[in-house]
């Protein structure tokens, strides 16, 4: 069993940056893909980006490419998410989410799930 924490999440304005991070507990990191999602208030849950267990393959949803970077370090078992020229339509609930291969494959359908962290941008 792997268990996901998330931190990072806070308040910011329009134009300002975040970094999420993900400490994972468990085996072997490297043979996990992670990702992460975000959901919105009555909203259903999106997908934003992944990255393999590498770290050579990276997936980012249309509305965060340019703006958001994912990356992760195997030797502190960390997936992070930088979050730049935020927009209040990226507030959300973060979730960090992995899967049990170090493959993406054709999408990321995760097999374990943070319990979340809320990032807010006013404008």
């Amino acid at each position: 069993q792997v268990q996901l924490v998330e931190s990072g999440g806070g308040a910011v304005q329009a134009g300002g940056s975040l970094r999420l991070s993900c400490a994972a507990s468990g085996r072997i990191f490297s043979t996990y893909a992670m990702g992460w999602f975000r959901q919105a208030p009555g909203k259903e849950r999106e997908f934003v980006a992944a990255i393999s267990g590498s770290g050579g393959t990276r997936y980012y949803a249309d509305s965060v490419k340019g703006r958001f970077t994912i990356s992760r370090d195997n030797a502190k078992n960390t997936v992070y998410l930088q979050m730049n020229s935020l927009k209040p339509e990226d507030t959300a609930v973060y979730y960090c989410a992995g899967k049990r291969s170090a493959f993406l494959g054709a999408s990321m359908i995760p097999d374990y799930w943070g319990q979340g962290t809320q990032v807010t941008v006013s404008s």
